[in-house]
């Protein structure tokens, strides 16, 4: 059973949401919805979780069907060896991407190449759990998008009134670290707002994507475009004052703690248990390096940019949309109308599972992957696989 201890939240904070009038394809949230930042509680977090089962599901792979979580396979090795196997090890790099430092990670040596995009406050160590999984048949490469994880964070008011940390310019990274890095075609492999910067990506430069895999992609409540006119100006002061004053920088630093760190992902884990202390850190700690804080203020504040509703119908290449469906950030009974766009192949549903299937349950969306790249990989990659 799980301990309790009396705390305090930061829930009066709250951002209005107003519902989005005339749209076919999305469905619109109720008027006057309003949208929580995430609940913070500051003292000692829960102490224990009681384990979610996934009730058997599992998704067959043309290429790994015997890939089974290791969490449910004692005998299989933990992530420390797979990482620090010869065969599948994960190195760590830098890449100068105009003037800026940009970490990214990478493995495997053969098959199609595969590009991991992480999500909003995250950064390349979130993919963990998939890039030794997936570099046993692909070279795999994750990155830090620049403002996150342990790429350079410039502050964002050296650019003056032009904003910086914006979809064009995290889109304008991928497509130009698969020149520079790695060299050849890609198939994207998205979570959350990084979902939105590979579809951008992929209608930038369509003959560098050959494929996009969305997990619980961003809906993106927030934007300006989904709220009526009366409710803009209202948004719009809000976001100047949480960025201009004393109160955002409060804000991120009690956010900033592990305490917050836990809290929040155990909100949008559904299986508590893979909240752990390892986890915490891998997020954490990137966070309190210099510029961290004025990049997460200018992100909450950006509510402009392309929605994936906008996106989706430009893209060229297959798409394949997977929704953890206890997600409690983007609800999968809004992202279920992204199945109704032509070049979204199929929707499938991640049971039991919250915002981030790609941490969460692993050996789900290793597999969703493999059979994904396998189906839409060029006969010359098919070719050159079949002779590893």
């Amino acid at each position: 059973m799980a301990s309790t201890s009396s705390s305090f939240t930061l829930t009066n904070f709250v951002l209005p949401v107003f519902s989005s009038r005339g749209r076919k394809k999305i469905a619109s949230c109720n008027p006057m919805r309003k949208c929580h930042l995430p609940k913070i509680p500051i003292s000692v977090p829960i102490s224990s979780y009681s384990r979610l089962d996934s009730n058997g599901y599992r998704l067959a792979s043309c290429l790994n069907a015997s890939l089974v979580d290791p969490a449910e396979d004692k005998s299989s090795p933990n992530m420390d060896s797979l990482t620090k196997s010869p065969q599948h090890e994960v190195l760590s790099s830098t890449w100068n991407w105009r003037g800026y430092s940009i970490r990214y990670q990478y493995s495997g040596n053969s098959g199609p190449a595969l590009v991991l995009v992480h999500g909003f406050g995250a950064n390349s160590d979130h993919w963990r759990k998939n890039i030794p999984v997936l570099a046993r048949s692909h070279r795999v490469y994750s990155i830090d998008l620049i403002g996150y994880g342990y790429s350079d964070k410039p502050n964002p008011r050296e650019f003056g009134v032009n904003p910086f940390y914006t979809f064009e310019t995290w889109a304008n990274q991928i497509n130009e670290f698969c020149i520079d890095v790695v060299k050849d075609e890609a198939f994207f492999i998205c979570n959350s707002i990084g979902g939105v910067v590979g579809l951008q990506a992929a209608v930038m430069e369509p003959q560098i994507c050959k494929g996009i895999v969305l997990l619980n992609i961003s809906l993106r409540m927030l934007h300006i475009k989904k709220q009526p006119w009366y409710g803009r100006p209202v948004i719009r002061s809000f976001q100047n004052f949480l960025r201009n004053t004393a109160l955002g920088k409060f804000f991120y630093k009690t956010v900033a703690s592990p305490q917050a760190v836990k809290s929040i992902l155990c909100q949008c884990y559904h299986d508590t248990t893979q909240v752990t202390d390892e986890l915490v850190q891998k997020i954490l700690l990137p966070g309190l390096e210099p510029g961290a804080a004025d990049v997460f203020l200018e992100f909450i504040c950006y509510s402009g940019g392309p929605l994936p509703e906008e996106l989706l119908p430009q893209v060229k290449c297959p798409v394949l949309v997977a929704w953890g469906d206890k997600d409690p950030w983007e609800p999968i009974e809004l992202g279920r109308a992204y199945g109704n766009f032509s070049s979204v192949e199929d929707f499938i549903v991640l049971p039991d599972v919250g915002h981030c299937p790609q941490d969460e349950a692993p050996h789900l969306v290793n597999s969703l992957v493999e059979s994904f790249v396998a189906r839409h990989a060029s006969a010359k990659t098919r070719a050159s696989l079949e002779t590893v």
